[in-house]
């Protein structure tokens, strides 16, 4: 957000022992709120003009002193658009805590991710059944996949991310991964939990899914006739694997079991 008044000054800091070699500091004001620190520099009083806050001179160190001051501005000036592009408040306090290099860093998206699929793979199978977490891999590889391809980059901040990334997002599962929509959505509501984390811990000011909607379309199931599934059942397939998949398919069909269940069902669990 936009301050109301911004001053950026240099200045000479007077010591308690009389001496004209004097540590330069910066002196940041927002909104009427002044916060200053060294920029660990030391300079001539002599040579110093207070007006233009720059060393006086065409000497070498002169030049050097005037260059990282400049620099040093244009630093600050970046900044202060990142926190304009971010939707932050600008204060003279975030100011200086960038200049003493205390700022947070700059978290990405994957990285985050990945921290969150750590964590629930620590919880599994206390909280979290396998599945679970195999299902958020697949899901972290199909946004890696997509950054790469959309943006050409490992990983993105999270302050790039808005509505037109979840849009593109939602296009890129559905066109090029050839996701069903369903599907599609299952996937993005996976990256919509790690945003919304980020939210809640102050990573991002705001929710890019906000006014991003989805829905579920009835899935469009034709159950199997008595003659059809005879057929499965007397097919006679050219692999053992094959074979097998016919056979829990057809338990399946007659126990009603779900797929999940199925998988992570035993030998030891089935009975004559």
């Amino acid at each position: 957000m936009l301050e109301n008044s911004y001053g950026l000054i240099f200045f000479l800091k007077t010591p308690k022992k009389k001496t004209n070699m004097r540590y330069v500091y910066v002196r940041v004001t927002v909104d009427g709120v002044p916060k200053e620190t060294s920029t660990k520099r030391i300079w001539d009083a002599r040579r110093w003009d207070q007006d233009n806050g720059r060393a006086v001179g065409n000497k070498e160190d002169a030049k050097t002193l005037n260059f990282f001051l400049d620099c040093m501005v244009t630093k600050i000036n970046q900044f202060k658009t990142d926190l304009i592009y971010a939707n932050e408040t600008i204060s003279s306090k975030k100011i200086i805590d960038f200049i003493k290099g205390k700022t947070k860093p700059k978290l990405k998206l994957l990285e985050e991710f990945n921290a969150h699929n750590d964590e629930v793979l620590a919880l599994v199978p206390t909280e979290y059944a396998k599945g679970t977490h195999e299902r958020f891999m697949i899901a972290y590889r199909h946004v890696k996949e997509f950054i790469a391809f959309k943006y050409d980059l490992e990983d993105i901040e999270f302050r790039e991310l808005d509505y037109e990334f979840v849009t593109d997002y939602a296009f890129y599962l559905k066109t090029e991964k050839k996701l069903s929509n369903n599907t599609a959505i299952k996937y993005i509501t996976n990256l919509k939990k790690i945003v919304l984390r980020a939210v809640d811990k102050d990573i991002i000011p705001s929710n890019p899914f906000k006014r991003f909607k989805s829905r579920k379309r009835p899935a469009n199931k034709k159950p199997l006739m008595a003659d059809e599934l005879a057929m499965i059942e007397s097919k006679t397939f050219s692999t053992a694997r094959l074979e097998l998949v016919r056979d829990v398919f057809v338990f399946q069909c007659y126990t009603g079991l779900a797929y999940i269940d199925i998988f992570q069902l035993r030998r030891d669990e089935i009975k004559k």
